[in-house]
């Protein structure tokens, strides 16, 4: 018998050749400048109210109670400078009060450096912005009235607190305060914004927490650095009640020339301080990423 050859059986592979998935490479992420580039085209892309202009803001009730608010919360304040000024524990307890009882009603702005910065950073139509100013202003008026008609009742002389005359020496070290504490007192407010309808608390305790903080840099900075005193106020309803410009010069130059230092020093800086601490709050809003819209008053 020939020798029969075992038959090769060959079985064919039940797996798969593996075949070499392609590397998908994902595309890069395009970002936008607008949501994480800093830039200051986002500073004025905000949106106020369209609808609020002269011709529709008195339509509405609300607006004469926010107006109403701004008057007698500066009304409060200014009166709280003249008695309490010297007492400053007691000052900020009471202001605490104040921005608690007002944010409701107007957004407790009481200082048109930050109403000014509302504007520039289009938080608030400029219609709205103006009527704030101009009743802030006024509330600091009754407010002076109110004090001294009490000292008057005290046989005491009506006159405006004084401040310390500016000259050309002097401008630069006042402008300086006047502005450190004015971006101060104008970031801390923006972000207080996102408690102003949640916790009125909160946001009251944070916006004294930058007033104080701007008076305590204010004295120290003064005091050692500029070795000038009674030399800064952070508001400028405020200021026009004191007697910040000059009543003795050697001309009507010199004269002209003193007033218009301390109009700039005392109402000017302090308005472009708070628009550039309204700008650092959205920058750094924006970098922390939550954009330029972020912890706006407006916003439920």
């Amino acid at each position: 018998m020939a020798n029969q050859k075992p038959k090769k059986t060959t079985k064919k592979s039940t797996t798969k050749p593996e075949t070499k998935k392609e590397a998908t490479v994902a595309a890069p992420a395009v970002q936008t400048a607008s949501a994480n580039e800093p830039s200051l085209k986002g500073f004025f892309a905000r949106k106020c109210d369209k609808n609020e202009n002269v011709l529709t803001i008195f339509k509405s009730p609300r607006i004469w109670g926010a107006l109403l608010g701004e008057l007698v919360g500066t009304m409060f304040f200014m009166m709280l400078m003249l008695t309490l000024g010297v007492q400053p524990l007691y000052f900020v307890l009471a202001m605490v009060g104040v921005y608690v009882a007002i944010v409701g009603l107007s957004g407790a702005n009481l200082n048109p450096l930050v109403t000014v910065g509302m504007m520039a950073s289009r938080r608030m139509s400029a219609i709205r912005g103006v009527l704030y100013i101009l009743a802030q202003v006024l509330g600091a008026w009754i407010g002076l009235i109110i004090v001294n008609a009490f000292r008057l009742g005290s046989e005491t002389s009506f006159e405006l607190p004084m401040m310390a005359e500016i000259s050309g020496e002097t401008f630069w070290s006042v402008a300086l305060v006047e502005l450190l504490g004015a971006v101060i007192i104008a970031f801390m407010f923006a972000r207080a914004l996102k408690y102003a309808r949640k916790s009125p608390v909160t946001f009251a305790i944070t916006v004294t927490s930058g007033i104080t903080l701007a008076i305590i840099l204010g004295i120290v900075i003064a005091q050692n650095f500029f070795a000038v005193q009674d030399s800064f106020i952070f508001n400028p309803a405020a200021a026009l009640m004191y007697q910040i410009l000059p009543t003795t010069a050697d001309g009507i130059g010199e004269l002209m020339g003193m007033a218009g230092l301390a109009l700039a020093a005392y109402i000017v800086v302090p308005m472009i301080g708070g628009v550039l601490g309204f700008w650092l709050s959205d920058l750094s809003g924006k970098l922390a990423g939550c954009g330029y819209n972020c912890n706006d008053y407006d916003e439920e």
